[in-house]
């Protein structure tokens, strides 16, 4: 995107009126749209999924004199759509992880294991009981296990995913520090 181009009023205002003639439903409209393009780049494990939805928001409004006479649907679906790709180049903007060297020796892989264990003994017991059941299942029974687990706690499937998520982020920090703490 042009770094120079700035969102201004009049294209904002336009940006409201693509979306919904009635102000007011243009401006729900529009934070219903900026909440989700938020969420998608939150569960696609992104870095700044606000600075992302506003990229998104940005490049529709710089577009929108293109497409506001010949789109029809939802237009909160060319949000998506936008979404999509600035999410493709955020992977590419993206610094490669490196690999962990692979596991040599069996002594190893029991040093991990005992550190996973380790880890997951610090993890409060509902934290615990979650990632547990989380990760449990494959195909199509994990799938029903995950729903049934976001019914039991009250919360939706993208808050039991961005939870475990978190989770899992903790334990394999933990773990990391636990093994080269016992190799050093």
């Amino acid at each position: 995107m042009n770094k120079d181009w700035v969102l201004t009023q009049e294209s904002f205002d336009a940006l409201l009126a693509w979306l919904d003639p009635d102000r007011t439903e243009a401006g729900k409209k529009y934070e219903e749209t900026r909440r989700r393009l938020v969420k998608i780049f939150v569960c696609r494990g992104c870095g700044e999924p606000e600075d992302l939805a506003d990229e998104c928001i940005n490049r529709v409004v710089k577009k929108l004199r293109d497409i506001e006479d010949t789109f029809t649907g939802d237009p909160a679906l060319y949000f998506y759509g936008v979404a999509h790709k600035v999410h493709l180049e955020y992977l590419r903007r993206r610094p490669i992880p490196s690999c962990p060297p692979p596991i040599a020796a069996t002594e190893d892989i029991e040093k991990e294991y005992a550190c996973l264990e380790t880890c997951m003994h610090r993890l409060p017991q509902e934290n615990r009981a979650l990632v547990l059941g989380y990760y449990q299942e494959e195909r199509r029974a994990k799938i029903d296990h995950r729903k049934q687990l976001a019914e039991r706690l009250g919360i939706g499937l993208n808050a039991l995913r961005i939870r475990a998520h978190r989770i899992r982020a903790v334990l394999q920090e933990c773990v990391q520090t636990c093994v080269q703490e016992a190799t050093a």
